[in-house]
């Protein structure tokens, strides 16, 4: 299970800014952690005399990066917060149990984001109200980031 946190954090997180986001795992549908694998580009190093088609790694990318979550009854803070332009970090931490505590050391990926419009998906029987939240990457990510103290 993953634990995902939205702050407003550094590059390399510490343990209470880990600590102080929003708590968004129970939120988020089965499904609804979209296009968080990163595709990477071909750049072509064949030669005009060539027999075989040659290429080097290019230039990484994130596409259709979006959350899809359970609208909540009252206030909805998360649907409040995350408004078109609002940037924020999505931070991942992987192969961990989601109630085990953040500590200095672990793994991460930190995801720079701003939101895009938030759409509603189509109503159907039997189903929670539910949302989806475009992300934009504008920031590098850090894939193997690490919490610090």
């Amino acid at each position: 299970m993953r634990r995902l946190y939205v702050a407003a954090l550094a590059l390399g997180p510490t343990v209470a800014e880990c600590n102080a986001g929003f708590k968004l795992q129970h939120l988020i549908t089965a499904d609804g952690f979209i296009g968080f694998k990163p595709d990477t580009a071909d750049v072509d190093t064949s030669a005009l005399d060539a027999t075989f088609n040659t290429v080097l790694p290019g230039r990484a990318s994130f596409s259709g990066m979006m959350l899809r979550l359970k609208k909540q009854d009252g206030t909805d803070t998360v649907y409040n917060t995350l408004v078109r332009l609002y940037r924020f970090y999505v931070v991942v931490r992987r192969s961990v149990d989601e109630a085990t505590a953040w500590t200095a050391a672990d793994k991460v990926q930190i995801h720079p984001v701003a939101c895009g419009e938030t759409a509603w998906v189509d109503p159907e029987p039997n189903m929670l109200e539910r949302y989806e939240v475009p992300l934009k990457p504008y920031l590098e990510p850090n894939l193997r980031g690490v919490v610090q103290a």
